[in-house]
């Protein structure tokens, strides 16, 4: 009984043995198979050069261009106390010329006056100061279709006033758009403000704007 029991542990030793060698002899047949296979695939995804492609795209500059839409109208009745009534002027500014120059908006005008009669029906023509007119703000908005890089302005309108005379003067900047920006099309909307003293005579008062662009804040 004691030689049986010796056989036993003898052939279960052998067998814990050979277990493991049977394994390192399948591994070392699937390794080589993986890395071939890795290779393969690491082949198969590198990329062919094919060469270098250049393209190109001319963008053709177009103009810069300015127009001014109907003012809106001023109404007003005397009452004793000095006045004043504001309108406003709407101006669509295209600049397709893709520069990047910039532009700005120029300003004149001739004095608010009327002819009439007095009272012994005289002929007589009525004006407001040349001084009347001042420029309060201007409202800027993308007119579109495409996309606009808004303008950026630096004229300040605390003490704006419009240039007037008989003959109209020299023009003064009243909006600018600086190096870069007001690229697009716009809606420029400058609000005029009018003074009206108390001892104005009564009429309907004209005057002419001349508005103009230049490119170049």
């Amino acid at each position: 009984m004691l030689r049986l029991s010796q056989r036993v542990i003898g052939f279960s030793i052998s067998l814990i043995l050979i277990v493991p060698i049977v394994l390192i002899m399948v591994m070392s047949n699937i390794a080589p198979n993986s890395s071939k296979l890795a290779f393969a695939q690491m082949l198969a995804s590198s990329p062919t050069a094919v060469g270098d492609v250049n393209s190109s795209a001319n963008v053709t500059p177009g103009t810069l261009s300015a127009s001014n839409g109907s003012p809106s109208s001023i109404s007003l009745t005397l009452n004793g106390s000095d006045r004043t009534a504001t309108y406003t002027l709407p101006i669509t500014v295209d600049d397709q010329t893709g520069s990047g120059n910039g532009w700005g908006l120029t300003i004149t005008s001739t004095t608010f006056s009327f002819s009439g009669s007095n009272a012994l029906s005289t002929p007589v023509t009525r004006t407001l100061s040349t001084g009347a007119t001042k420029i309060t703000g201007v409202a800027v908005v993308c007119a579109g279709p495409g996309t606009c890089t808004d303008p950026s302005n630096s004229v300040s309108y605390s003490n704006f006033t419009v240039p007037a005379a008989s003959t109209a003067p020299t023009a003064v900047q009243f909006f600018n758009a600086a190096v870069d920006t007001g690229l697009g099309d716009f809606t420029t909307t400058p609000t005029f403000q009018v003074s009206l003293p108390a001892n104005v005579f009564a009429g309907t008062y004209s005057s002419t704007l001349t508005i103009s662009i230049t490119s170049g804040p």
